[in-house]
């Protein structure tokens, strides 16, 4: 039997059916592909360096080649699945991903790494929102917060065992199977798909707008020219060499703003930067998110370097922060919403500083118990306390028509963010190319490091405490007629924030009759 002749109009599958099954499974498993990627190849990186003989240049590039391309294209890679098919693009990107995950894991040397990882970014670009955009597009609308929340609980399964599964791939088959580990996956993805999901787009040529190629591009470029000044300038010094990518790179992200300013369809509209609460969060995202990216890059290096773990040891061992993500970020955000969002998005913060600050006792002879172990439950305490209502305030802070673009906006920001940290802090902190040959001259790097990360989230705390008020929540600029609440209330938010639809609930449900509930809304915010 044909996919058409099997399916369901779109719009109308149901949840409890066989084929809304299906699709939850071929959605789960795409951006389960993403998920996991993100959070093994850390894990990997000590090995890759040793096997590549390559300095600490080639590992910051191993991750941020990924991010960049990935932060630079999501919120076009959303847009392109609208207009040509969802299912369409998003099979291309999962392809595409096992494609460049191919060629990571056949690569001989770091300059084939590095350029297969930025492919693999193009790929997570397509596939990231595509997966998403599916459950939005097919299900029906009472069962679509279901299925993304279960879209959402299943993707943040895979992102608390991936740091476990890179770990036990490195120390056995080696590292190149955390690569190849994405074939298979996509072999089993594509072909469920095409079988079960059906092929939606936008609805009428006349809600299509033209795409912000030029924005994407220069965009990315301008990413491209900071991050390798600042890759480079611990060997280079004040070379033209590292001075003119940095010069290029900033006056290219001039550009960019401009180009966002006069484009009629941007990638980036500057309109809603106007809206003070949605700057305000994202400004407090860039924070804390730099800081994420700087100590899990880190971490990972810090634990087998000096430390002494295996991989997969040291995978394990960094379990606790996305396991207790994972199990507590629906409470957090049912907390966020009852006393607001200006506690959590200052303690949280705070928390996380405290996490990293008691990380610096991870050296030599360190006992996991006493010292790693206290450091990561505090951290991820914090991560805990301000993800969730983090992604609510995003969503609340804008009307439900642009709840979408706000969730992709966010996202994107918070991987830039990351983006930064692992190519500057290597450079504030002094770490040379070779220092993560040695236990001592990386631990006491980690040691600097580990302040400057804490300072950060420091910083982003006490913005969230001047710019946002407990109420803003209720009287967010502009006042929408409905409220958006998010959808993925379990998640794992390591690497960035999750991109929510938003579900779109009246204003007057916050103030539900003694006795119930207000109602749901069930619109569908895209």
């Amino acid at each position: 039997m044909s996919a058409r002749q099997e399916s369901t109009a779109p719009g109308g599958v149901r949840l409890t059916s066989a084929q809304g099954r299906w699709v939850l499974a071929t959605a789960v498993l795409g951006s389960g592909m993403a998920m996991l990627d993100s959070t093994v190849v850390n894990v990997a990186l000590p090995r890759i360096g040793e096997d590549l003989n390559a300095d600490l240049a080639v590992l910051q590039w191993t991750v941020t080649a990924y991010m960049l391309t990935l932060s630079s294209l999501i919120l076009l890679g959303g847009a392109v699945g609208d207009r040509f098919g969802r299912r369409r693009v998003f099979v291309i990107g999962v392809v595409w991903f096992a494609a460049a995950s191919l060629l990571c894991g056949l690569a001989p040397h770091a300059g084939v790494l590095i350029a297969a990882r930025a492919l693999q970014g193009v790929g997570g670009a397509l596939l990231t929102p595509g997966s998403l955009a599916l459950i939005q597009a097919v299900f029906h609308p009472d069962d679509r917060a279901r299925a993304v929340g279960a879209w959402s609980g299943l993707g943040g399964v895979a992102a608390a065992v991936g740091p476990f599964i890179g770990g036990w791939l490195v120390d056995g088959a080696g590292w190149r199977w955390v690569f190849f580990l994405n074939v298979p996956l996509a072999a089993v993805c594509v072909p469920v798909a095409l079988r079960h999901v059906p092929e939606t787009r936008e609805r009428d040529a006349r809600e299509r707008r033209g795409f912000d190629v030029p924005g994407a591009v220069l965009g990315a470029l301008a990413l491209a020219g900071v991050t390798y000044a600042l890759i480079a300038a611990p060997d280079g010094g004040a070379s033209p060499g590292v001075i003119l990518p940095a010069v290029i790179g900033v006056l290219l992200g001039v550009l960019f703003l401009h180009v966002e300013r006069r484009s009629p369809d941007p990638m980036l509209p500057p309109a809603i930067f106007g809206i003070r609460l949605f700057s305000a969060v994202n400004v407090v995202t860039v924070c804390v998110y730099a800081a994420f990216g700087g100590f899990f890059f880190l971490a990972v290096l810090q634990l087998q370097v000096v430390v002494g773990y295996s991989a997969l040891q040291a995978g394990t061992a960094l379990l606790p922060t996305t396991v207790l993500m994972l199990l507590l970020s629906a409470r957090s955000g049912a907390l966020g919403q009852r006393i607001g969002p200006r506690i959590p998005l200052t303690v949280g913060p705070l928390l996380c500083a405290a996490g990293m600050l008691l990380m610096t006792r991870a050296g030599r002879g360190a006992s996991y118990l006493t010292d790693v172990l206290p450091a990561l439950v505090v951290l991820g305490a914090g991560m805990v306390t301000l993800v969730a209502p983090l992604t609510s305030t995003v969503l609340a802070s804008v009307d439900v028509d642009r709840a979408g673009l706000a969730s992709g906006i966010n996202n994107a920001a918070a991987r830039a963010a990351s983006l930064m940290a692992v190519a500057a802090l290597p450079l504030l902190a002094g770490i040379g190319p070779e220092a993560y040959r040695s236990a001592d001259e990386f631990g006491a790097a980690f040691r600097r490091a580990m302040p400057l990360c804490a300072g950060i989230l420091v910083v982003g705390g006490l913005i969230a405490w001047l710019t946002v008020r407990t109420p803003a929540l209720r009287a967010a600029e502009p006042a929408p007629a409905e409220r958006c609440h998010p959808e993925c209330v379990y998640h794992c938010g390591v690497s960035a924030p999750p991109l929510d639809p938003g579900e779109a609930r009246p204003l007057e449900a916050e103030r539900p009759p003694a006795g119930g509930e207000g109602p749901p809304g069930g619109s569908d915010s895209r």
